[in-house]
């Protein structure tokens, strides 16, 4: 099993709920899996046309997939990888993003484990997502100031990690993002609203032409994290697979000349 392109779309501007960051010009998504989002982890990657880097900060810790397949494709392809623990390598995506894989069979349909947060206070942070946000505790270590938490077995879980001190989102801006029943999202809303917690985007439709119209409420925990919920009828028509996605992404990035006009002008992108 790879992960494969599930679609891909174009957009002349900025997403009014900031889904490309605080960028307003020309911007696309990609969305990468194991397989369709109504039943996989899915990242979704934005690629802003006019930005040449991103600052990382210390806020997104990495993803871990486990699979053996992954880690012989990293060897085979003489990419770096470094044993952090025994049998779990941390490699490097391009832009910094750490992943970490496990060398142990897939033995599940998703390989993707868990992603990783970091927190500045992990009592607070636990109470946030599995007190207001209703996720479970799987495990939680006060010594190696952890948390794992989740909303179903058979899903990707969250990962919580004490960063030692403040969280730094750098320029990067990404978001966590589950879908629940449209119902859901204004009481999720109101609960927000009544325990004085931040609403980043309060309940709004997004349009992306020809395709179904989603609701999202946005939040942001206490470090500043965004949390996304999104109406789940809407977004599984969304969400269908585009066969056409891998092509799409192709000729995008074929016609993607910014680096060779930038080049020509004698100009930089700009650093985020």
């Amino acid at each position: 099993v790879a992960l494969q392109v599930l679609r891909h779309e174009e957009f002349e501007e900025g997403c009014k709920a900031t889904c490309n960051g605080p960028y307003d010009g020309k911007w696309s998504k990609t969305m990468v899996g194991y397989g369709p989002e109504d039943n996989h982890f899915v990242v979704e990657l934005t690629y802003n046309y006019g930005i040449g880097e991103y600052r990382l900060g210390n806020d997104f810790q990495g993803i871990t997939l486990v699979s053996s397949q992954a880690v012989s494709n990293a060897k085979k392809m003489g990419w770096p990888l470094k044993e952090v623990t025994s049998g779990v390598f941390e490699a490097e995506a391009p832009g910094g993003y750490k992943f970490y894989l496990e060398d142990k069979e897939q033995v599940k349909q998703d390989p993707v484990w868990k992603v990783t947060l970091g927190v500045s206070n992990l009592q607070k942070s636990v109470s946030y997502w599995s007190g207001l946000l209703g996720m479970k505790i799987y495990e939680k270590d006060e010594e190696k100031q952890r948390a794992l938490l989740g909303y179903a077995d058979n899903q990707c879980k969250l990962e919580l990690r004490a960063v030692g001190g403040a969280v730094d989102h750098g320029t990067a801006f990404g978001r966590i993002a589950f879908s629940c029943a449209k119902d859901e999202l204004p009481s999720i809303e109101a609960l927000m609203k009544k325990e004085n917690q931040k609403i980043l985007t309060p309940l709004v439709s997004l349009d992306t032409p020809g395709k179904a119209t989603v609701q999202v409420v946005i939040l942001a925990d206490p470090d500043g994290h965004e949390v996304c919920f999104v109406g789940d009828e809407a977004f599984r028509e969304l969400s269908q697979v585009d066969p056409n996605g891998d092509k799409l992404l192709d000729d995008a990035m074929a016609a993607d000349n910014s680096d060779k006009w930038f080049a020509e002008h004698n100009r930089k992108k700009i650093s985020a």
